[in-house]
């Protein structure tokens, strides 16, 4: 009904400041390591030193006689009370690798849980870790998954050749004649390294059972998932646990899906009086909570002689350690149906292989199929530099523009609502491309070495998946006029409290200090997939406005009702129902609520009393797709290797912005998580497994000493989905690698070295210049 529609949004697209801030800026979140419990017991891994080996036995007598310790349990406590535990988002009839709670029979990674020390304090625990004898028959490892690739030892005995699977193949009829026929065919192999998401806060649980329920405390994304799991590995119905996520100090992707220790500490705490309370330490994160991005892949591109793609192939294989969380090979193909990205590209096809290592499981980190950008980006600079010809040139001469809008990639990737040329001119005209050649060419002149690189990428957002395709809000409008959202949650920092409230403010018109929202509770809000996969913005808008418009139409004619007007002239503005026309004819909805709840007898006919709706939304496109360019330039010091980094400029289009600051502070997040993954950051293993970077001496974080302040341009293109919303989280992690990497190579281009390998330490760049060295 036209009376239903509120007035112009207040709050949508406004630089609102965030509602958590006030409680986390003044130490008032609650985080899982805040969590207590009476009589609350601490939990402690035992870790396996070795990358693998046989475990003869566990002799856990020193360790059960200190005092305080309660309990110590091996695989033959724990896992044999593990029912099936397939990942909701994976679906149940996908395949899965093995993830035993407890190593049992071999560990198979240095940081191998395997046993777990339950005690009445931390401090006890710890202690008596060091106390439980394992005896280890250590054996020879999988370290370096490309010699592990169709070779002996085995990780697992059921994966020959140590490969978990493999996906893809040619795509496109007559690739090989396109590539053939090409005027130009370049190809590199593009070698990224072992990093990891590396959260604030690390991982952890408290579970208390109290025999019929589960009550679990999680730093999670995704609260209603790590509820599904727990029922399933428990054997119990899910209504028998409730998970409860407060605040969570970043995820990354980390903590999407429950791991090992997680499955750990929940059958412990069915076997104890009392609660458990796990928190990680950075030493375990780095050890054993997962990496990433660590692959290769030999990519090639065909050119016909004015420099068009005419066929893109890339065979990528990824190291996903011994445990990967979820199954590897499904996420990994999302690597070869995007390695075309933005541009036009007739034929295409793909490879991708996921091989078990020695190491920790490759886990989920923001932008997983990032490699495929960072793969063809770098290979685009070099093609152009083999053809002769300016890498910003190459790129206009094959960049999608939106008016080609919606086609197809050459894989099949449904495209629509993007507009890759558009960002890439506005990032360019940001930085003065031309008037950036000409600084360059004045201090080479100089003996300084400048460098510009770009990445433009295409990246999908929310889908029609059945899991992540729909979201579910329940909305209260208290007897006070007061309203309350209850939506399932998983913020992590990307301030999904501040999107809510401001897109309920604007569905139902009211004040945005009268909104608050409930999250993360699974005992009281809907059924949510969570934070994954850039989903949250769009997801959440559908959601609320399914529910808003259910709610509208009953606040709407029960102030028509009161203000003896028709439905149909009646505007929700500033927390009142008013005539259109006539302002001095309002009502607030303090009063609609008041009849809605106490005088039902005065409620229109049909309409029902109170004022609580739920909803959900289910997408309908297939994807909603964001894109973006990264410009970088920097200065490299030829002799010490020193990259200093200059100027860094995004080209952004997710759409309409809920609010322009979250936009900002999401993408800066992940394009200095990209940077650090080129520059800094390295899960470095030695020969015989051991992992050399478990503290923060060694495993080296960009600051914001390294970081140049980050420019914004945004081109606001709607998609088809609510309010045209897009997904904003994934994208600065995707866009950063390529882009640094291309504006050092650029800086060292006079020097003619090509750069195909991560990360770009001082050292790496000095032996690039000078192999001798």
């Amino acid at each position: 009904m036209a009376g239903t529609e509120t007035a112009a949004a207040r709050y949508t697209g406004t630089r609102v400041h965030r509602v958590e801030d006030p409680r986390l800026l003044q130490g008032r979140g609650t985080f899982v390591d805040d969590i207590s419990r009476p009589g609350m017991l601490h939990a402690c891994f035992v870790r396996s030193p070795f990358a693998r080996a046989r475990i003869r036995g566990v002799d856990a007598t020193a360790a059960l006689a200190v005092p305080g310790v309660r309990a110590v349990f091996t695989a033959a406590d724990l896992n044999p009370g593990v029912h099936e535990q397939w990942y909701t988002s994976m679906g149940k009839d996908v395949p899965d690798t093995p993830r035993p709670p407890l190593a049992d029979g071999e560990a198979r990674f240095a940081g191998d849980p395997v046993a777990l020390v339950v005690a009445t304090d931390r401090y006890v625990a710890e202690d008596a870790v060091d106390l439980v004898d394992v005896d280890y028959e250590p054996l020879p490892p999988v370290v370096d998954y490309v010699a592990g690739r169709g070779a002996e030892p085995l990780v697992h005995e059921a994966y020959a050749g140590n490969v978990a699977g493999a996906l893809g193949g040619p795509v496109s009829d007559d690739l090989a004649g396109a590539f053939e026929s090409a005027a130009y065919d370049v190809r590199a192999t593009i070698h990224q390294q072992a990093y990891a998401p590396v959260p604030i806060e690390t991982r952890g649980m408290v579970a208390d059972w109290s025999g019929e329920e589960l009550t679990v405390w999680a730093a999670t994304q995704a609260p209603h998932e790590v509820r599904m799991f727990l029922a399933r590995l428990l054997g119990i119905a899910e209504h028998q646990v409730r998970v409860i996520m407060r605040d969570t100090g970043g995820g990354f992707g980390q903590k999407v899906m429950p791991m090992r220790e997680d499955m750990c500490v929940a059958l412990a705490a069915t076997k104890l009086p009392a609660a458990v309370k796990w928190i990680e330490d950075r030493r375990e994160n780095l050890m054993s909570a997962g990496m990433a991005r660590h692959e290769h892949g030999d990519a090639r591109m065909g050119f016909d002689d004015e420099g068009r793609i005419v066929a893109a192939y890339i065979d990528h294989v990824q190291d996903i350690g011994a445990y990967p969380t979820p199954w590897p090979v499904g996420t990994a193909a999302a690597v070869g149906m995007l390695f075309p990205g933005p541009y036009r590209v007739p034929k295409a096809g793909f490879l991708t292989t996921s091989v078990f290592s020695n190491t920790s499981g490759r886990a989920a980190y923001r932008g997983p199929w990032q490699f495929e950008s960072l793969a063809r980006e770098v290979l685009l600079d070099i093609a152009a530099r083999r053809m002769g010809m300016d890498p910003i040139e190459l790129r206009r001469r094959n960049l999608l523009r939106r008016d080609e809008l919606p086609c197809p990639n050459p894989n099949g990737m449904p495209y629509s609502d993007i507009t890759p040329l558009e960002t890439f001119e506005q990032a360019l005209a940001m930085l003065d491309y031309d008037a950036f050649r000409r600084e360059q060419a004045a201090a080479r002149e100089a003996g300084r070495n400048l460098g510009v690189g770009t990445c433009t990428y295409v990246e999908p957002t929310t889908s029609a998946m059945p899991y992540y395709g729909t979201e579910g809000a329940t909305i209260r409008i208290e007897p006070s006029g007061k309203i309350n959202v209850y939506v399932a949650g998983g913020s992590t920092g990307n301030s999904l409290e501040t999107a809510v409230v401001q897109l309920t403010a604007d569905a139902l018109g009211v004040e945005i200090a009268d909104v608050r929202t409930i999250q993360g509770d699974t005992a009281v809000t809907p059924f949510g997939a969570g934070t994954g996969g850039s989903r949250s913005g769009s997801m959440l808008a559908g959601a609320v406005t399914e529910t808003a418009a259910l709610l509208r139409e009953r606040i709407v004619a029960i102030a028509a009702q009161r203000l003896e007007a028709s439905p149909d002239d009646i505007e929700l503005a500033e927390s009142h129902a008013r005539v259109r026309g006539t302002p001095t004819a309002a009502v607030s909805l303090a009063e609609i609520a008041d009849i809605a709840y106490f005088k039902p007898h005065k409620l229109p006919v049909g309409i029902p009393a109170g004022l609580e709706a739920s909803a959900r939304y289910q997408a309908r496109p297939p994807v909603i797709w964001a894109n973006a360019t990264h410009v970088c330039t920097c200065e490299v010091n030829a002799v010490t290797g020193a990259v200093t980094l200059l100027r860094y400029i995004v080209g952004e289009d997710c759409g309409p912005m809920i609010n322009p600051n979250v936009v900002e502070g999401q993408i800066a997040g992940g394009t200095v998580q990209g940077i650090g993954g080129v520059l800094y950051e390295h899960l470095v293993y030695d020969d015989d497994g051991n992992p050399l970077t478990t503290t923060f001496m060694d495993y080296l974080l960009p600051t914001a000493t390294e970081v140049p302040l980050i420019e914004y341009g945004h081109v606001e293109t709607p998609a088809p989905g609510p309010g045209g919303f897009k997904g904003v989280g994934e994208g600065g992690a995707i866009g950063a690698p390529p882009a640094v990497v291309n504006a050092i190579a650029d800086a060292l281009a006079p020097f003619g070295v090509e750069i195909t390998r991560l990360p770009l330490t001082p050292a790496a760049i000095v032996e690039l210049l000078d192999p001798q060295r």
